[in-house]
């Protein structure tokens, strides 16, 4: 009996479907001489993280129910490089491969293998980087914008409301988890608001 292999296809909007990849995919299980477990074909974009379809095919590949997942392209697997990389590592501890028609297969035990999952990884912080970049450069334009993170006044209403009996027993010198113990509160809710207030105080 040769390996087993999972079917993945997937397309990114509903007016497009699966059919191609399943007849090429068909075709290079059956010139391989693999069995086919199934094909599991659904519609997400790129960038979307729940692919419940995928998500099955890694659950038969961690119960060691296949050996092989087979895709058209690696952009069909994975919607990033780090994606890319955490999921080839997941398979690969689980003794799965990844083939695309592509030619390209995927075996980190290898010393090819590992030389590509360096590079891989490089990659992937790299993309990292430049995500957490994005992000910090959304924020300072939207607050160049007069956007405001955070909370705001009377978002707090529990604390906010409780603010004068918690700096009245800290006056009394009861310690944080005796307030809170008291107020219902949690012991960093208690010193958020001490915190607060004493920088209310350092800006008057």
């Amino acid at each position: 009996m040769g390996q087993i292999a999972a079917i993945y296809c997937r397309v990114s909007t509903g007016d497009q479907d699966c059919q191609r990849q399943e007849r090429d995919l068909l075709a290079l299980a059956g010139k391989a001489g693999y069995t086919i477990a199934g094909i599991w074909k659904e519609t997400a974009s790129g960038s979307k993280s729940d692919r419940q379809q995928r998500q099955k095919i890694l659950n038969l590949a961690q119960a060691r129910k296949i050996d092989l997942v087979l895709v058209t392209e690696l952009t069909r697997w994975s919607r990033s490089t780090l994606d890319l990389f955490h999921t080839l590592n997941d398979l690969q501890s689980w003794g799965v491969g990844l083939i695309a028609q592509t030619g390209l297969q995927f075996d980190l035990s290898t010393p090819q293998g590992k030389l590509i999952a360096t590079l891989m990884s490089g990659f992937a912080e790299f993309e990292r980087d430049l995500l957490r970049e994005r992000v910090r450069s959304g924020i300072q334009a939207a607050q160049a914008r007069g956007v405001i993170f955070g909370r705001r006044p009377g978002q707090r209403i529990k604390s906010e409301k409780l603010t004068p009996k918690v700096l009245a027993l800290i006056a009394e010198g009861c310690s944080y988890r005796q307030i809170g113990r008291q107020l219902d509160l949690s012991k960093n809710t208690v010193m958020a608001i001490v915190k607060r207030e004493r920088e209310k105080l350092k800006v008057c």
